[in-house]
């Protein structure tokens, strides 16, 4: 007959509560709300970091940066990290609450560039003769189908209307904006434009307006259009400033494409948080953004510095005020 032992099984139970504590602690799941144009980048960041980090779980969730942000502020889901394609929309939608409501952040760090384009394959009607002078006489033509975001609930929906805005200008061409969107009707809009990668590469568009960085990520026919128009580049601010569009949220005026990222107030686990927005902003997240098609910033900047955790201020700088 076995002899028991209390002094040993006292022993054995505390090694498994520890045992179970320690694994209660390590098994954590990182909720991240991301812009849709983000998702296959994003996913690619959680998996390494879940490989660096035993016993976490990063649960990612795409779509319009807008509609994101909306299910923090309005609907109250719970988020511990949250990455929009527009740097305005996070001071505007969260710093403040909506209609009277708490803030929901109280920071923001501007983190990726981008530029707008239009993407197709080469089945796309006019696919053999377009190129940046013409696109726009292409894009126009009677037959061709265009697909975009809804500028309600995705910065590209608006970032393409600006973009086109801008467009009437630099060719001269004041009919140029009227003349594209009417082959773009509303059955051709999704809340984010990634959502119509496939339509695209199954004929059942021609085109569509998305973000640079997902022609390279989709191996995508890309056009190179220019600067002035493409909403990629700082030095034409003001010229991107005149081209205002009207969403849902108000007026939108033109702005260069920058990625900006927080963690809510309400965040689950902000420690974690931390950790992975450190991630994303060093040197082995900026490999895979550049490797991308995403612009990174050489210095990630943060607006209202002062807020952030520590361990985030020294990997950015102050924005200017």
């Amino acid at each position: 007959m076995p002899l028991h032992n209390p002094f040993a099984q006292l022993c054995g139970a505390l090694a498994l509560a520890v045992t179970c504590v320690q694994s209660a602690a390590q098994a954590q799941t990182l909720t991240v709300f991301a812009a849709g144009t983000l998702g296959k980048t994003f996913t690619t960041l959680a998996r390494d970091f879940e490989k660096l980090h035993p016993g976490v779980t990063v649960q990612p969730q795409f779509g319009g940066s807008v509609k994101m942000v909306r299910q923090i502020t309005v609907l109250h889901q719970p988020a511990d990290v949250v990455a929009v394609a527009d740097d305005a929309i996070i001071p505007r939608d969260m710093f403040g609450g909506n209609d009277g409501a708490k803030p929901t952040a109280d920071w923001s760090i501007n983190f990726l560039g981008n530029a707008m384009t239009f993407v197709y394959t080469a089945k796309s009607k006019g696919a053999q003769r377009i190129d940046a002078h013409n696109w726009w006489q292409v894009l126009s033509a009677p037959g061709v189908q265009i697909g975009r975001s809804n500028p309600d609930t995705d910065p590209s929906g608006y970032q393409t209307l600006q973009m086109l805005e801008l467009a009437n200008r630099y060719y001269k061409q004041p009919d140029l904006a009227a003349r594209v969107l009417a082959n773009s009707p509303r059955s051709n809009l999704r809340d984010t434009e990634t959502d119509l990668i496939s339509a695209l590469q199954l004929g059942q568009i021609d085109y569509l307006a998305i973000y640079r960085s997902d022609a390279v990520q989709h191996h995508l026919l890309a056009l190179q259009l220019p600067p002035q128009i493409n909403l990629s580049d700082p030095r034409f601010a003001a010229d991107y400033a005149q081209a205002t569009v009207r969403t849902r949220q108000g007026e939108v005026s033109g702005r260069p494409i920058v990625y900006a990222l927080t963690i809510p107030t309400t965040a689950p686990h902000p420690e974690l948080a931390q950790q992975f927005v450190a991630y994303l902003l060093g040197p082995a997240g900026q490999k895979v953004f550049a490797a991308n098609g995403f612009i990174t910033l050489r210095h990630p900047v943060a607006l209202h510095r002062d807020k952030l955790p520590a361990a985030l201020r020294r990997l950015t700088v102050s924005a200017t005020q």
